[in-house]
Formats: structure tokens, C-alpha cells, sequence
């Protein structure tokens, strides 16, 4: 069974940096493809980043530059380093975890509970 805790959001100001982690249980970064995704109130679910198994990554234009996904396989974690924050990146983070996946636009079964950025 795969579980994914997502944890290191909070309010910053524009400009800011956060870093958000994602642990999971039952799944590594060798054998499954992962990604973030935001979602903000009246939005719809966003991809953001995805990491391949193979470690190729893909970012969503509005980010591309400014967020940085990564992946600690020893670890079981994920990460999420986002620089230059602005306020159109408040939303809910979550993370995301799939054997099949190969990218942003395809279907994930494992997701996390997610983790608020609020930025002002």
C-alpha cells in the first residue's frame, strides 16, 4: 500500500523561497514516477512538476526556472524547491505517485493529502 505525506508548506512573501517534501511509504523513486500538483480555490487541479524514474524531469511553463522537483530514492522522498514565489502560486501542493505515469498530463493512483503555499 503507497502513502504519501506531504509536508514544508506555509505563508511567505513574493519573492520567497519554500521547500516542500514528500514522503512515501510503499513506493521509491526508482519504481515509480512522481510529480506535484496545486490546486487553489474555484481552480482546477495543476500539474507542476514531474520526476521520472529515470530522473528526466517536466515543469508546467508558469514555473519553469523558478521550481526545481527532486528525489532522494535512498530516502523514499520527494521535493519540491521553489524560488521566486509569487502570489499565483498560492494553492494547495500535493504530491503524486505512479507506476504508469510519464508525465503531467497522465493519470496518477497514489496521492497525499497536500500541503497549503500561501504567498503575499
Amino acid at each position: 500500500h503507497v502513502q504519501l505525506v506531504e509536508s514544508g508548506g506555509g505563508t511567505v512573501q513574493t519573492g520567497e523561497s519554500l521547500r516542500l517534501s514528500c514522503a512515501a511509504s510503499g513506493a521509491t523513486g526508482s519504481t515509480y514516477s512522481m510529480s506535484w500538483f496545486r490546486q487553489a480555490p474555484g481552480n482546477e487541479r495543476e500539474g507542476v512538476a514531474y520526476i521520472a524514474i529515470n530522473g528526466g524531469t517536466d515543469y508546467t511553463y508558469s514555473v519553469a526556472g523558478r521550481f526545481t522537483i527532486s528525489k532522494d530514492n535512498a530516502k523514499n522522498t520527494l521535493y519540491l524547491q521553489m524560488d521566486s514565489l509569487k502570489p499565483e502560486d498560492t494553492a494547495m501542493y500535493y504530491c503524486a505517485a505512479d507506476q504508469w505515469a510519464f508525465g503531467l498530463g497522465t493519470a496518477y493512483r497514489y496521492w497525499g493529502q497536500g500541503t497549503q503555499v500561501t504567498v503575499s
